[in-house]
């Protein structure tokens, strides 16, 4: 089946105006001004005053679960297809957190091929917060290297009294796994590290980056807006060539407690003159929440979900007065250059025809395709996970 989206308004994420897009073979076969195309194997789809833009990339996901740290019953569920899709989401990178003696990689790649399955792209980091990395082949190199859905290593966890503690050297041999794996194979092989609470901050990454040859680039630290001082942490390291990644999953305690809202530490890293393509947004979904009542008693856990990322993007463009093309950057193509996506992120010929269609008022999502097939429809799942 071929689709031709008619007369949609482009952003690639640049604002391209509005567009004829084709769709063939799961991919995008061009974007013109006016593309004519007939007969009974076209799919045309009308989109005259429609925003269409690259499918979601949500790059730190729990999709095998997370939690765990209340005991046994706080485990969190499996990510389900339609969690995804419903909130734009067309590709993910999952993760295994806290607890990487029940949470395997053989079942983090597990899940990763199920959601292929399932019609969206997912790939994985090897390890979880410990160091030694608990890999799958028995080093991070091979992984890497010999492992078509492994990107790179993570998340590894510092400046956290949950973490290993791991040093310096420790630290510096990760990241050299993951360059040199990622080098013979063709993919970045980044580090994804979080980001604890600790005063320590980013402190043990930057003793990494002056002591060793690594650059500042091979580490992706999230959880950056957890608190203020971290934030601004992250604002002199971003200013020195780093990345930077907020986590959009919260609750009214976080907040109340001093995290920085993800579209409002867009807004103010923009404004410090972090550039664009140093940020990004990730959902942490399925991580475990704590809830609180009003009187600050913990009630329960909460679930972590990707539609937070979705929720973030909407609130940095109609509350923040972020550029939708800003916004749209930090969700698209800064995760794809940044995880080496090579394929996502950007609407362009040739690329996977991962887009999502939305009201340009209030961007609520109408539809979403991924690898060229229809799986969301007027706000409503066309396709459901295998036991949704």
């Amino acid at each position: 089946m071929i689709t031709l989206i008619k007369q949609a308004t482009v952003y690639a994420p640049e604002f391209l105006g509005e567009k004829d897009v084709l769709i063939a073979d799961g991919r995008i076969a061009d974007i013109q001004d006016h593309i004519e195309l007939t007969g009974e194997h076209v799919k045309v789809i009308e989109a005259k005053g429609e925003v269409l833009t690259p499918g979601f990339i949500d790059g730190h996901v729990h999709i095998t679960g997370g939690g765990g740290e209340g005991s046994f019953r706080s485990r969190t569920p499996e990510l389900t297809l339609t969690d995804a899709t419903l909130n734009g989401v067309t590709t993910l990178v999952g993760v295994i957190g806290t607890d990487g003696t029940t949470r395997t990689m053989t079942n983090l790649l597990a899940k990763a091929r199920a959601l292929r399955e399932e019609g969206i792209t997912c790939f994985c980091q090897t390890g979880s917060y410990q160091v030694p990395v608990k890999t799958l082949t028995g080093n991070i190199e091979d992984d890497i290297l010999l492992i078509d859905l492994i990107i790179g290593a993570g998340e590894i966890a510092i400046s956290d009294h949950r973490s290993s503690q791991p040093t310096v050297e420790e630290m510096a041999k990760i990241a050299s796994e993951a360059r040199i794996g990622g080098m013979l194979s063709g993919k970045k092989g980044i580090v994804n590290v979080h980001v604890g609470d600790s005063p320590d901050k980013l402190d043990l990454i930057e003793k990494v980056i002056e002591t060793t040859d690594l650059p500042i680039t091979q580490f992706y630290p999230t959880h950056i807006n957890r608190n203020s001082e971290l934030f601004e942490a992250g604002i002199r390291y971003a200013k020195k060539g780093g990345f930077v990644d907020f986590t959009t999953s919260t609750i009214p305690k976080f907040l109340e407690d001093g995290e920085v809202k993800s579209s409002e530490a867009l807004k103010r890293m923009l404004s410090q003159g972090v550039p664009i393509e140093q940020i990004t947004f990730t959902s942490d979904a399925q991580g475990s929440l704590p809830d609180f009542d009003d009187k600050g008693n913990l009630i329960g856990l909460k679930v972590g979900k990707v539609a937070s990322l979705y929720e973030a993007f909407q609130d940095a463009v109609l509350e923040q007065k972020v550029s939708l093309e800003d916004a749209l950057q930090v969700i698209t193509l800064n995760p794809a250059s940044i995880l080496g996506l090579h394929t996502k992120g950007r609407l362009a010929k040739g690329k996977d025809a991962d887009l999502v269609m939305m009201d340009p008022e209030t961007l609520e999502i109408s539809r979403v395709i991924a690898l060229g097939k229809e799986m969301v429809r007027d706000g409503e799942p066309l396709v459901k996970g295998t036991f949704e």
